[in-house]
């Protein structure tokens, strides 16, 4: 069906190759989700008004068994984390991972067994039907009110091959996402849903909804997806430990009228020394090496082992590699300026080391992240850090 809309009895169709026009209105009941205050991901406020940036721990279900992991996020949140982002993942990036637990079966155990707030990054539109999605994300967030959100990108065939179906080109996956996207919305607000292209969907509605759905995040690793999700996206999250690709992501986003809060996951090593955390970020993460035009088309780890760059100047550009909670602090503090949120992702399978030394780097980078917040006071140099 071309041209306009046609509504039936509380059913909204999405024509084919577009969306409907009543979720592109502003100051309708999708239009109009509060991004601030009380959403799942909102800063928790500090004395004196200002509010506090959160401090994620990541939870890799690519390296670590889930029931493993659900005592690793008891262990972050005990350590002094104020929230949780989870992976979600059909198969690890690479052979030596090991692991790829199902996440939304996890999430419900997680969510019940800490008070943290969890995230997830997720792409609807191939392995998972976007009203799958709706549903999983109504029930998670019915179930652990303001505690819940989800971002979505547009996946990697890594995960999605398995369908059989054609792996889409970039233009198409981001026409997917953004159909899938306004399903998801349509859904959460009540709405009975049909649509034709590029995602079929017959007459779905969700039963099970929470009072306030999440806002919908975007997931962006580049500057030309972050501008492209300003169009539709309550939020951001991006990746990267260089400070000025991040910056430029961020940048791209709020350039282009982006709003909500802006989240960034940041992967680091830290160990006993610095040619150990090295060492751990060669074996566990080399993945992060391969380029951005090809990442997004392989389809098994071994084809990521094949092309990643172990050498140390490549992975020291990709991962923060430090022996020093301190100046890992630096580091990660330094990529997440303007943020909202920083999530941090240690690269090793020894999840309790580091954990052990959580304490002190969140100390120290709260420390940073404050005193990046405060402006400077008259006559007074900004603060170094060593």
């Amino acid at each position: 069906m071309n041209g306009a809309p046609a509504r039936g009895r509380d059913c909204w169709h999405v024509p084919k190759g577009g969306v409907p026009a009543k979720l592109e209105e502003p100051g309708t009941r999708t239009g109009t989700i509060p991004v601030t205050g009380a959403v799942p991901h909102g800063a928790s406020p500090r004395p004196g008004g200002r509010p506090r940036r959160r401090i994620g721990y990541h939870a890799s279900h690519e390296q670590t068994p889930p029931e493993e992991l659900l005592r690793l996020v008891q262990r972050a949140e005990a350590a002094g984390f104020d929230a949780v982002l989870s992976s979600d993942h059909l198969a690890p990036w690479g052979v030596a991972q090991g692991h790829a637990g199902h996440a939304w079966s996890w999430l419900g155990a997680a969510l019940a067994a800490t008070t943290l707030p969890f995230g997830v990054v997720t792409a609807p539109g191939q392995r998972y039907h976007p009203v799958v999605t709706a549903q999983a994300v109504a029930t998670l967030s019915r179930m652990f009110p303001g505690r819940f959100w989800a971002a979505y990108g547009s996946g990697e065939a890594l995960n999605e091959h398995v369908t059989g179906d054609a792996w889409p080109s970039h233009e198409e996956r981001r026409q997917r996402l953004r159909s899938s996207v306004q399903i998801i919305r349509a859904l959460l607000a009540g709405e009975t849903v049909s649509a034709d292209d590029p995602v079929r969907v017959h007459e779905a509605r969700i039963w099970s909804r929470p009072a306030q759905p999440p806002p919908v995040i975007a997931a962006a690793v580049s500057e030309q997806t972050a501008a492209w999700a300003a169009g539709w996206a309550e939020g951001l999250i991006t990746v990267g430990s260089d400070p000025q690709q991040t910056a430029a992501v961020l940048e791209a986003y709020r350039g282009r009228g982006g709003r909500g809060e802006a989240m960034l996951q940041i992967h680091v090593s830290l160990a006993r020394t610095d040619e150990e955390a090295l060492r751990i970020a060669q074996e566990q993460w080399r993945q992060a090496t391969v380029p951005a035009e090809q990442m997004w088309d392989l389809e098994h780890p071994e084809h990521f082992d094949a092309r990643s760059d172990p050498r140390p100047e490549a992975m020291r550009g990709a991962v923060a590699i430090s022996s020093s909670p301190r100046l890992l602090a630096d580091r990660i503090a330094e990529a997440a300026r303007g943020f909202d949120q920083v999530h941090i992702h240690h690269v090793g399978l020894d999840q309790d080391a580091f954990l052990d030394q959580a304490p002190e780097l969140l100390g120290a980078l709260r420390e940073r992240l404050h005193a990046a917040a405060a402006p400077p006071e008259p006559g007074r140099p900004p603060q170094e850090h060593g």
